[in-house]
C-alpha cells in the first residue's frame, strides 16, 4: 500500500490500473494515450472480461483498490447490467467490456491512429 496523501501522477495510476486488470485476467488490454486528442483524461484503457460476472469483478476489484490504496474515487457507470463498465478516475478513463459488446461499439477505432493500433497492445 502506497501513502494515499501521495499525488499518484497520470503514469503511475496507468500503471496500477494495467497491474489491476493484468491481476484479474482482463483479456485484450489496450492503452490509448489521449494526450493532445481530448480534454477529458490522459489515457484511455481498454479491456475485455469473459462474462457479465466477470466484467463486474474487474471493475469493482479495481475501483476498491484505487479508494483504500491511493485514497482515490472514481465514477462508474454501467456496473449493475456487466455488459459495460466505464471507471473515470480522472486521470484515466477505463472501459471493460465483454466482447461482444466492445466488438460492437469498437472504440479503439476512434480513438487509435492505424499506427498506434499495432502498437497499443500491453
Amino acid at each position: 500500500m502506497t501513502d494515499p496523501s501521495v499525488e499518484l501522477t497520470s503514469e503511475a495510476l496507468l500503471d496500477l490500473i494495467l497491474t489491476s486488470l493484468e491481476d484479474d485476467k482482463a483479456e485484450d488490454i489496450v492503452k490509448i494515450d489521449l494526450s493532445g486528442k481530448s480534454e477529458m483524461a490522459d489515457y484511455m484503457v481498454i479491456a475485455s472480461g469473459r462474462s457479465s460476472r466477470q466484467v463486474g469483478a474487474i471493475s469493482q476489484h479495481l475501483v476498491d483498490t484505487l479508494k483504500q490504496d491511493h485514497g482515490r474515487a472514481s465514477k462508474v457507470e454501467g456496473k449493475d447490467a456487466g455488459d459495460w463498465v466505464l471507471i473515470d478516475t480522472g486521470d484515466v478513463i477505463v472501459h471493460i467490456f465483454r466482447p461482444e459488446v466492445r466488438e460492437f461499439y469498437q472504440l479503439e477505432k476512434m480513438w487509435l491512429t492505424p499506427t498506434a493500433a499495432a502498437t497499443s497492445q500491453h
